[in-house]
């Protein structure tokens, strides 16, 4: 076990030198640590505000309240009337006046541009000393956000605790902040413990709309973001959240992102006592993902609704500089997800993404993917353990309802060799419906699982549907623990990675980014092997299988890199398993053809024999292996005219360990088909694929050195093929 652990350690690192640069990028913040767990979900306060905020223009006020409920509308009024004596204009304003914890701000109806915020900055906030990010903004420290909170924010909530903003309209979308792209957030919480928001809208951002960092405490309630380049809600390095009857769209990465989500549970088995951040009754959609979270631990996410994103909800361990990797113990149920299949990467390739950020179409529908993911997916984990998918709706994805593939630590920035293969373990994936709306009405899903086949204790329910593997560990059962994926899911992780929005680089062959058919990395490398080992399988037929057996050996080969290229190309099937049953038949039939007596020689008896004209006779011990004498005779003979004695028992000697070399291979790619289609072979630490493939390169060498040697005269003379 341990010789192959290092062996496929050696395996993981190698990758990593070739792993695409951009892949190891994301949010990038400060250094931060978790928090110490000892605040609480603040609690809505419905007394009077202690500070109010609106606009001036009365007749604009009253034409956005008209539509109010008598009551409510009466409120503003009254509201409005003690602000234009007492309030402020713009919310910075009003944030800025917060002298004591537990203090509530209002704000009445309108479209706040926080116009004192917007200026460049200048003197020594334009000279701040900080690393610039990949992305091309700098990663200020606190000390830096508190000397300068607008270089990056339209707002800036720094160190106040326990402050509650609420817009007073009837729904979110009548109180707007509006950052017009020109901060990277609309509203930054940081180091705010305590913070509520409630019932208005935050929008139009080069980065977030509501950006929640190192609180202890914090509520998103009835809040809706929109038109970001990436997030609509993000909220890091944090506890005791709570996010409710949210909603976000338009977004260049997730709508939710509840990364680094504070670690409490790492070490716990399923049964915890309690989540850092709770998710419920949201919506997401029309964004890259409805919902992301690197380093999303201990997240409870129900109730919720995900649609029409490019996938439904995500979590990983895939990006470096986000406490609490790898990601470890969220539980989704109840949620609906559904119809996640959109293709955004449409505007990379046109150049919309290349515009400035106002001039892309937000509000039109555009979003511009930051990052590289599968298209049409459910719920995709990249790396996570422990978490738990029960009673969930997921229906009319083009891919799957779940993907799940390792992510070794090297991507995460960890080098530790015990560390590589440290996620993908215990995901309880049981009681989900699958394909079919609550209503009832059938809408499946292209595949249920798909999974590159690594970890420790993962487990599915029965009625998953096509997956791939076709056999996936069902709950209960000791399930296999694989080091290593599968070698060509590997191969494609690492290709459709290789994706760059601001280069619009779009990997060739990812069907992520729009590669069919042929186009397909997958199906390139499945013809392209089958191509190879198809032209072995002539020659070997032509040189040395004459018989009516090694015909149909060779049919059989045939058939089965047809059906390999096939099931490459039709994802989700049975295809690949029987490819692999042919291909195993014909390896273990050519090499019990290759191993019997007289399978590399040939003798022919009457006039006009198959493979040859005339009669021979063999005599001598071991004879038909070429040990020994034999005599042929005839005239015109199709392998060989005239006579001649061959004596030899090199050659043989040669032959036979390929004939068993070969049978091997043709085992290995019999227990490959049994361990993807009928259950997968408990304690092989790698798949039999990764074996049969290595061995299938050797044993292509080994045939293609064997014909090519030029018979030697004397066994030409006896009609033999030399082995």
């Amino acid at each position: 076990m341990r010789p192959l652990r290092g062996a496929a350690t050696v395996v993981a690192l190698t990758l990593a030198l070739l792993l695409p640069a951009s892949a190891a990028l994301a949010h990038e913040e400060r250094p931060v640590k978790l928090p110490d767990g000892t605040g609480s979900v603040p609690v809505h306060r419905t007394g009077e505000p202690d500070l109010l905020v609106c606009k001036s223009d009365r007749a604009d006020f009253g034409r956005r309240i008209a539509d109010f409920p008598p009551d409510l509308r009466r409120r503003n009024l009254e509201l409005f009337d003690r602000c234009q004596e007492q309030g402020y204009r713009h919310l910075q304003e009003a944030v800025d006046k917060v002298d004591r914890p537990g203090m509530n701000i209002a704000i009445l109806p309108g479209v706040y541009l926080e116009e004192p915020s917007l200026p460049e900055p200048t003197g020594a906030c334009a000279r701040l000393p900080a690393r610039w990010s990949a992305w091309g903004y700098q990663i200020l420290s606190y000390e830096q956000q508190r000397q300068c909170p607008h270089n990056q924010n339209l707002v800036a909530i720094l160190g106040i605790k326990d402050l509650q903003i609420e817009g007073t309209g009837a729904k979110p979308t009548d109180v707007i902040i509006d950052a017009q792209y020109r901060k990277l957030n609309a509203i930054r919480a940081d180091t705010a413990n305590g913070i509520y928001f409630r019932n208005f809208t935050a929008q139009r951002t080069t980065f977030n709309s509501i950006y929640i960092l190192a609180a202890d405490g914090f509520v998103i309630d009835t809040m809706l973001t929109r038109w970001n380049d990436e997030y609509g809600f993000l909220t890091f390095a944090s506890d005791h959240g709570l996010y409710t009857d949210c909603e976000s769209h338009g977004n260049g990465d997730s709508g939710l992102y509840p990364g680094s989500a504070s670690n409490i549970n790492d070490g716990r088995g399923h049964d915890v006592p309690r989540y850092s951040i709770e998710i419920r009754r949201c919506k997401s959609h029309g964004n890259m993902v409805g919902y992301s979270g690197t380093a999303g631990d201990s997240v409870y996410v129900h109730d919720n609704e995900f649609f029409d994103n490019m996938g439904g909800a995500s979590m990983d361990s895939a990006f470096a500089g986000h406490p609490g990797l790898p990601q470890n113990h969220a539980r989704f149920e109840r949620n609906r997800i559904h119809d996640n299949n959109q293709d955004y990467y449409r505007y990379v390739a046109d150049g919309t993404c290349a515009k400035p950020t106002a001039e892309r179409g937000y509000e039109r529908g555009v979003v511009c993917p930051q990052i590289g993911m599968p298209r049409g997916t459910g719920i995709i984990t990249a790396g996570g353990n422990w978490n738990v998918f029960r009673d969930n709706w997921i229906w009319g994805h083009e891919s799957a309802a779940f993907d799940l593939l390792a992510v070794p630590a090297f991507i995460r920035g960890e080098g530790a060799l015990g560390k590589q293969f440290d996620t993908s373990h215990h995901n309880l994936y049981e009681g989900n419906h699958l394909g079919v709306t609550p209503e009832g009405v059938s809408r499946p899903n292209g595949a249920g699982v798909s999974w590159d086949g690594q970890g420790t204790g993962n487990c599915w329910q029965d009625d998953a549907g096509p997956s791939t593997p076709w056999a996936l560990p069902a709950c209960g059962s000791a399930g296999p623990s694989r080091i290593l994926g599968e070698p060509v899911k590997l191969a494609k992780g690492y290709l459709c990675n290789d994706y760059s929005i601001r280069e619009r680089r779009l990997p060739a062959g990812c069907e992520w980014y729009g590669a069919a058919g042929v186009a397909r990395v997958e199906v390139q490398l499945a013809l392209a092997g089958s191509l190879a080992l198809g032209l072995v399988a002539a020659l070997l037929r032509r040189r040395a299988l004459r018989s009516r057996a090694g015909l149909a050996v060779t049919v059989a080969g045939l058939a089965g890199l047809t059906l390999d290229i096939l099931g490459a190309a039709y994802g989700h099937t049975p295809l690949p398993a029987a490819a692999l049953v042919l291909m195993g038949a014909w390896w273990i039939g050519t090499g019990l053809l290759w191993l019997r007596p007289g399978g590399r020689s040939r003798a022919g008896t009457g006039a006009g024999a198959a493979d040859g004209a005339g009669a021979g006779v063999g005599t001598g011990a071991g004879a038909a292996d070429g040990a020994g004498a034999g005599v042929g005779t005839g005239a015109g003979a199709a392998d060989g005219a005239g006579a001649g004695v061959g004596t030899g028992a090199e050659e043989p000697r040669r032959g036979r360990g390929f004939g068993w070399f070969t049978v091997v291979l043709g085992v290995l790619a019999m227990a490959d088909a049994f361990d993807k289609a009928v259950t997968m072979i408990p304690l092989l630490p790698v798949g039999p694929g990764w074996v049969r493939g290595l061995l299938c390169g050797v044993w292509v060498l080994w045939a293609v050195v064997l014909l090519a040697r030029r018979p030697s005269r004397t066994a030409a003379s006896a009609g033999e093929v030399p082995a």
